[in-house]
């Protein structure tokens, strides 16, 4: 491929994923587009080093998604850290825990703005997580892998997304690899990622000391040094302009490319990772795409309005990961300040959207998902002139796949049940009644999906597993529900990891979601 376009039947898969990084950098809690920078150090790194053609646009995609499976564990760390794990995030992820003193300044530093006896939570949380640390690390190499491998990324980059969180002296805890064991592409977005975020923190010169210092330990050697020649040059070009225009524009030749048709398996993909936030959510965007499908005819929409709203609808909720797993996770009635917080996150999917090319069309509609009627909605507080019917269509459907799945402070609701409250919020004047209608009718007229092989050779007893294990339930309360021993359950477990070759509930959590696995709430 040459600098021009590409064919009309194929996408650059990068003006796609570009923009898509933010919400990486939700999930991080970290600056807007720091993803972009990272992957605009390490792919400069890279050319200054010699490398050019696939290995580069492996090193430069590896870093590009290198928290690609930043929601795997999110709620479980959220647990751990007060609810908030946005706010420890960056603080973990530029601390080398093997040098004393950072481990130390790391927890001087969490908590920080919170009440004496809440920060104390936070750092036992902090102390505690780091002993199960192993286990989110794998699961956050597993769940990136995994969406890596649906965004038809390299073997290159999936291999070098499974070893984030290794170290070029071998302590690195999730596998233990050491020196050019470990890819390098994986190599060079170590160096990258904290140099850019180093940078964000302290400029120029702490950028190229915090790569000084972990040279030989946490990175590689002839890397550390290479930025450490040109670092402070790749770093004064950050500051020249916009990080995601100029990520787009320093993509190694030839540009990797996928078929147009292609954009609906990507939105699946990131759809799939944003509902990966919280187990009370798995499933719920592709459910919402299925719904606004179904009952787009019946509102007289268009084919090409309609598969503008499954898009839309499929995308809707990437903005959730920018709001702490917590919140999401409160079984008691939120507060002024947590409500403020999950208020904000359509704002940020129609952000999110709205910065690339491909998905620009489809970030108001996104954004709209939780506008009512009468004002009363989210983020705009839109009234009925100013929302289209499209968009209609999208918040009721919304409404209730969001009533047949359960949530941390109730249980689902039967699909009746549901149909009844929406025409309850339709005649209040909240959603428009023939949205809800046509969204009630596609409800119950969802054609039943069939008999299908099951992948990796799962019985029926281990899909019933599987779904308890997404579900989030420890192996005693997968025996208790399904009535047999917990040894059987570990072998169930076990049996299941080996069959589809990983070793996390998170990673298995999302090969559900991949093959659709997880029963549809609103048939339960």
């Amino acid at each position: 491929m040459t600098a021009d376009q590409p064919p009309a039947d194929r996408l650059r898969i990068a003006e796609l994923l570009v923009p898509l990084s933010l919400v990486t950098d939700l999930g991080m809690g970290v600056p807007d587009g720091q993803a972009a920078r990272a992957c605009l150090l390490a792919t400069g790194l890279a050319r200054r080093m010699g490398l050019s053609g696939s290995a580069l646009a492996d090193v430069y995609y590896t870093t590009l998604l290198k928290h690609l499976g930043c929601t795997a564990t999110a709620a479980e760390e959220a647990s751990h850290l007060d609810g908030d794990e946005l706010a420890t995030r960056p603080l973990f992820s530029r601390t080398d825990e093997t040098r004393p003193r950072e481990l130390l300044s790391l927890l001087a530093s969490i908590g920080g703005g919170k009440p004496l006896r809440s920060r104390g939570r936070v750092v036992v949380g902090a102390i505690t997580g780091m002993r199960w640390s192993v286990e989110v690390q794998r699961a956050v190499c597993e769940v990136a892998t995994l969406v890596a491998e649906r965004l038809e990324m390299s073997e290159a980059v999936r291999e070098s997304l499974g070893q984030t969180f290794e170290r070029w002296d071998g302590k690195g805890q999730s596998r233990g690899l050491e020196g050019e064991a470990i890819a390098f592409p994986a190599r060079i977005a170590h160096v990258a990622s904290r140099a850019a975020a180093f940078h964000e923190l302290g400029g120029v010169d702490a950028a190229v000391a915090s790569v000084r210092q972990s040279r030989g330990g946490w990175f590689d050697p002839e890397i550390a040094d290479a930025f450490v020649t040109h670092g402070r040059a790749l770093l004064a070009e950050l500051d020249a302009g916009d990080p995601l225009d100029a990520a787009l524009e320093q993509e190694p030749q030839p540009w990797r490319t996928v078929h147009a048709g292609a954009v609906e398996q990507i939105a699946r993909a990131f759809a799939d990772m944003a509902d990966l936030k919280s187990s009370f959510t798995l499933g719920h965007s592709p459910g919402v795409a299925e719904l606004v499908r179904a009952a787009a005819p019946q509102l007289g929409l268009s084919e090409t309005e309609s598969d503008a709203l499954q898009l839309a609808a499929l995308l809707h909720d990437l903005g959730r990961v920018g709001v702490p797993s917590g919140i999401w996770e409160k079984r008691s009635p939120l507060g002024g300040a947590d409500w403020e917080r999950v208020r904000l996150h359509p704002y940020y999917t129609e952000r999110i959207l709205a910065r690339g090319r491909t998905l620009a069309g489809i970030a108001p509609l996104a954004g709209m998902h939780h506008e009512r009627l009468d004002g009363s909605g989210y983020h705009r507080g839109s009234r009925a002139r100013e929302i289209p019917m499209a968009a209609r269509l999208l918040g009721a459907a919304d409404a209730f796949q969001a009533k047949t799945q359960a949530r941390p402070h109730r249980a689902a609701l039967p699909v009746e049940a549901a149909a009844a409250l929406l025409a309850e919020q339709a005649r209040r004047g909240q959603l428009d009644a023939d949205a809800v209608a046509a969204v009630v009718e596609a409800a119950g007229g969802r054609a039943p999906r069939g008999e299908r092989a099951s992948p990796a050779g799962l019985t029926e007893r281990e899909l019933e597993v599987l779904r308890l294990l997404a579900e989030g339930c420890s192996n005693p309360q997968i025996a208790d529900r399904l009535v047999i021993s917990r040894r059987t359950a570990e072998h169930h477990v076990q049996h299941i990891y080996e069959k589809i070759g990983l070793s996390t509930r998170a990673g298995a959590t999302m090969f559900a979601l991949q093959h659709e696995l997880l029963a549809p709430s609103h048939s339960r």
